[in-house]
């Protein structure tokens, strides 16, 4: 797979990042909240593991 290709799709991933920050701002997400937090540390993860795979691509 191309690291343009990678880059695109891990840029869509980064985009749903910031939808759940937002979910996670509603009051009444309950138990979710659990999940949503976990989902948002996965995601942090990969967008270190692409920064450091790749740090000449920017995801901006």
């Amino acid at each position: 797979m191309e690291p343009e290709i990678i880059r695109e799709r891990v840029s869509e991933i980064k985009g749903k990042r910031e939808a759940l920050i937002r979910l996670l701002e509603q009051p009444d997400l309950g138990m979710l909240r659990i999940d949503v937090n976990q989902a948002i540390e996965e995601m942090d993860d990969l967008l270190e593991e692409f920064k450091q795979t790749f740090p000449d691509l920017d995801l901006n």
